[in-house]
């Protein structure tokens, strides 16, 4: 069994405003450099609905679905599939993807706890060991989610 990646974190903005700059202000701090399209990427980010796609769109119209929403409950819970699998390789079937659950947790008005887990890696089969490493490596989630946390303060 592989492990699942656990990352907390508290921010320095309200429950309210951490989950919208999460899902809403998503292109604002993801990493170009983790995009497909990278520095031709157009725009990219999560439908806000239950069945809501994960897209990145780059130049020329490409358009990449990378999840699903499987739970939209602002401010308290995002639940994703992450359809991307070891070499960065799209996984469009759901069955083969693993999971994203991020909660928020108010600890004051202006503070709020996310605590991030990525699950079920073991669904992208050969090398989800090596997959997970890599994804819980300091080039992983750590500085994806480093982006995030500095991006309150942008």
């Amino acid at each position: 069994m592989v492990d699942s990646i656990t990352q907390e974190m508290e921010i320095q903005c309200s429950i309210d405003q951490a989950f919208e700059l999460f899902t809403h202000g998503f292109g604002k701090w993801w990493p170009r450099e983790y995009s497909w399209s990278q520095a031709g990427m157009e725009s990219i980010g999560i439908e806000p609905k239950v069945g809501g796609r994960c897209t990145e769109i780059g130049p020329k119209g490409f358009q990449l679905d990378w999840g699903r929403v499987l739970e939209w409950r602002p401010p308290e819970r995002l639940t994703l599939t992450w359809q991307i699998g070891p070499n960065r390789v799209p996984q469009p079937n759901p069955e083969n993807a693993s999971t994203i659950d991020i909660v928020f947790k108010a600890v004051s008005d202006s503070v709020t706890e996310v605590v991030f887990e990525h699950r079920d890696i073991h669904k992208h089969d050969e090398g989800a060991q090596a997959y997970r490493d890599a994804l819980n490596s300091d080039y992983g989630w750590p500085f994806i989610l480093r982006r995030y946390v500095d991006s309150v303060n942008t």
